[in-house]
């Protein structure tokens, strides 16, 4: 099987620190919190603004890539699931996807909301959510 290299882009710094405290999605409670970039990147992220909708991709490494199948949201009474089918973070490839909205900018530091990434998380790519046709 191919491999792929990625690097990070960034880095979540957030007051969320431990995995099993932190919300399992964005709209459930997530503390504000600030993507740091590589200075490498500092001109691919230039333009960003505050009231810009992001989509993060990040790296989710605490993350179980053993896992194949998880009762959703860790609920015994539900049935058994294929990671696939969830978004458990728990999975071969666990790669996060996150909608979050940027409150401030400062440099190569992001301000945003919605994000329930854990401290630390490597953040391997940014983009626009998208408009309507016309607004792209």
């Amino acid at each position: 099987m191919t491999s792929y290299d990625v690097r990070p882009v960034a880095v979540v710094r957030s007051a969320l620190a431990d995995r099993s405290a932190a919300p399992r999605q964005g709209d459930e409670g997530a503390p504000p919190s600030r993507v740091v970039f590589e200075p490498e990147f500092g001109p691919a992220a230039a333009d960003l603004r505050p009231g810009d909708r992001l989509v993060l991709l990040t790296w989710l490494h605490e993350a179980d890539r053993d896992v194949q199948s998880v009762h959703p949201r860790g609920d015994r009474d539900r049935p058994s699931t294929g990671v696939f089918s969830t978004r458990s973070p728990d999975r071969p490839n666990p790669i996060g996807l996150h909608t979050v909205t940027v409150t401030a900018v400062d440099g190569g530091t992001l301000t945003v909301t919605g994000l329930e990434a854990i401290d630390g998380t490597p953040v391997l790519d940014v983009k626009p959510v998208l408009g309507e046709v016309a607004e792209r």
